[in-house]
């Protein structure tokens, strides 16, 4: 149990699968946080042994598991991450990373917004149905089974009943969460196992799973009173519909640098998406520079 009186601390549970240098420079610009960092078991041998050599102590390698777009493995990796991150003494809050996300304010800055949300969660979680997510607002992703093979979706078309007592929600994967509701998460995902065998064959599954589970009163109470519903990542979903946003460059770091996309948003941007070392290299040293990340990697000129 953490006090009112101790400082805020932030987990960090990232989820790579590529970019070693990338998956690096990101675990150097949330020192002095704790990482959680989870390798996708896809990756090869290679791959695995650069993005793990060197890391700092404060970095803890989880066990890996296959985590392929759209598909359940996500989701095991998430909790996984949480399960490790809230045995972490003294942690307030947990963050869920990608590999190629990167922070866009100051260490400084981020603890004062933990520290001005203790005990809430933050990031954006709507019920369903979602209007964006088309005619059924996206229940479909859940009355039907589905595979993902590579990035296409195979869908068994005959209807399934939904578990009861759920409230269904959906939303972005990145958020971050109160140590008490990655608790209880966690408790829910162990002591469900008919909920987890019947998320592994819905569509996108991390952008539902966790949402529901959060959302619903009787696996993680007092949620909806201790939640505060904002985007926390700079994510360009700008132009044609795409399976994934583009890589940051630098274009966008004057809009990156703005932090809100309008005057109404509750809270800025803390984090932001999609990073990739060489294309995005410009635009992650003016990051460092303007929000003072990585400080010794700058003095040497890393």
């Amino acid at each position: 149990m953490v006090d009112d009186a101790t400082p805020p601390e932030l987990a960090c549970v990232v989820l790579a699968h590529s970019d070693p240098q990338q998956v690096h420079r990101l675990i150097e610009a949330l020192d002095p946080f704790p990482v959680f960092l989870h390798v996708d078991a896809r990756a090869t041998t290679d791959t695995f042994e650069a993005i793990t050599a060197g890391i700092p102590d404060r970095a803890t390698v989880l066990r890996r598991k296959a985590t392929a777009w759209a598909t359940f493995g996500a989701v095991e990796a998430e909790i996984e991450g949480y399960r490790a991150a809230t045995a972490h003494d003294g942690i307030t809050h947990v963050v869920l990373l990608s590999g190629s996300d990167y922070p866009l304010a100051s260490i400084a800055e981020i603890r004062e917004t933990l520290r001005a949300h203790r005990g809430f969660s933050l990031g954006p979680v709507a019920p369903l149905p979602y209007k964006e997510w088309g005619r059924t607002g996206g229940f479909d992703r859940l009355r039907y089974r589905h595979w993902a093979v590579g990035k296409r979706m195979l869908r068994l078309p005959i209807p399934r009943r939904l578990p009861r007592d759920v409230r269904f929600a959906g939303g972005s994967s990145s958020k971050i969460l109160a140590v008490e509701h990655a608790r209880a998460l966690v408790a829910a995902y162990d002591a469900n196992p008919d909920l987890v065998a019947f998320w592994r064959r819905t569509w996108s599954s991390d952008e539902t799973f966790v949402n529901s589970i959060l959302s619903t009163p009787r696996f993680v109470p007092g949620w909806q009173e201790h939640h505060v519903n904002s985007p926390l990542w700079w994510i360009n979903w700008a132009g044609a519909r795409k399976k994934s946003p583009p890589f940051v460059e630098s274009e966008f770091l004057p809009s990156l640098l703005k932090r809100r996309w309008d005057d109404e948003q509750p809270l800025s941007f803390l984090f932001a998406r999609k990073f990739a070392t060489g294309i995005s290299t410009p635009v992650m040293d003016e990051l460092d520079e303007k929000f003072g990340l990585r400080p010794g990697a700058r003095r040497t000129g890393r």
